[in-house]
């Protein structure tokens, strides 16, 4: 990996992730709920926008865990860039940040549930006249809206949208349906929060493994049932996960999750090696040869794979309701 080649790598994050774990330094992180923060919105939409808050440490960090503000400023100083973080002093940054609202440090720590500003909406900003009196339009070379993109023809790309077929699909590469006739993509689980919180155990305990949903005759013509625990095998590698029926999905398509490592110990739940095809890491399954050649994004979406049952992984729970 990229990472473990580096001479040197410092890490900082709430948590000992497998990511954290190939660092050479790892910095303990503070959470929300253990620093301060001014808040500036967060919403998009007016009402949001125009509450400032200041929002305080519920708990002080445990251990040596320091804020990521802290922790940036205090290298930037070592760095020699301290004049561009304010010398080190976080507060100074939040009262340049606050300079331009009219409101004060001092304003939001006597009201914690904030203060309202006056914001002025400006619509149609494209029609406001530039310096010469002509209206302003929008970033793009004829400062119009462009369906048709003379920039990406510039470059050897299509101007309109097309479809193009994945380089690395059934139909593209024949040679690989045979071996691996499904098309595998991946969706975000609902109750987590990408790759976070599967240490808890009142979200842990309701999927306590990885899951792949498949269509009912997939794994009919596969021997497999609602639960059992199956291999996702693509050219890239192999991870492992429960099988879940859903009849709603094509035949031919496979989804997969991303984000599974931590362990829960209150409830038992295995952590996973993320470098093992024993673990559960979607991204071993997607290899790197082929990427979209604007974006530069991986073929997450449609990767050609198989399915097939497996004994069960030890210590394993049961994932599907």
């Amino acid at each position: 990996m990229a990472l473990a080649a580096l001479d040197f790598y410092a890490h900082a994050d709430l948590c000992m992730t497998p990511t954290a774990a190939l660092a050479d330094v790892v910095l303990p992180v503070a959470s929300a709920f253990e620093r301060e923060a001014l808040k500036l919105g967060f919403e998009i939409s007016t009402d949001a926008q125009s509450l400032l808050q200041f929002r305080q440490a519920v708990v002080p960090p445990p251990g040596e865990a320091r804020a990521d503000t802290e922790i940036v400023f205090a290298l930037a100083e070592r760095l020699g860039r301290g004049a561009q973080f304010w010398h080190g002093d976080i507060e100074a940054a939040y009262r340049h940040q606050l300079a331009p609202t009219g409101g004060t440090l001092e304003q939001l720590r006597a009201q914690p549930a904030g203060v309202r500003v006056p914001l002025h909406v400006r619509y149609a900003k494209h029609a406001e006249p530039d310096a010469l009196g002509h209206p302003r339009g929008f970033a793009t070379p004829s400062r119009r809206i462009e369906l048709y993109a003379e920039t990406f023809l510039e470059q050897g790309y299509a101007p309109l949208p097309e479809f193009v077929e994945p380089a690395i699909g059934p139909v593209a590469r024949p040679d690989l349906a045979a071996r691996f006739p499904l098309v595998l993509t991946c969706a975000k689980p609902g109750l987590f929060c990408q790759s976070q919180h599967r240490a808890l155990p009142s979200l842990r305990k309701r999927v306590l493994d990885p899951i792949v949903t498949l269509h009912p005759e997939a794994v009919r013509a596969r021997q497999i049932a609602q639960g059992d625990w199956v291999a996702i095998e693509t050219p890239a590698g192999s991870v492992r996960a429960h099988a879940h029926l859903n009849a709603d999905l094509d035949p031919r398509v496979v989804v997969g999750e991303h984000g599974w490592w931590q362990g829960c110990t209150a409830l038992g739940a295995s952590a996973y090696d993320p470098f093992s095809q024993e673990g559960a890491n979607f991204n071993l399954l997607i290899g790197s040869d082929t990427f979209d050649p604007v974006s530069g994004t991986a073929s997450h979406r449609a990767y050609p794979c198989e399915i097939r049952p497996v004994a069960e992984a030890k210590g394993a729970g049961t994932s599907v309701p």
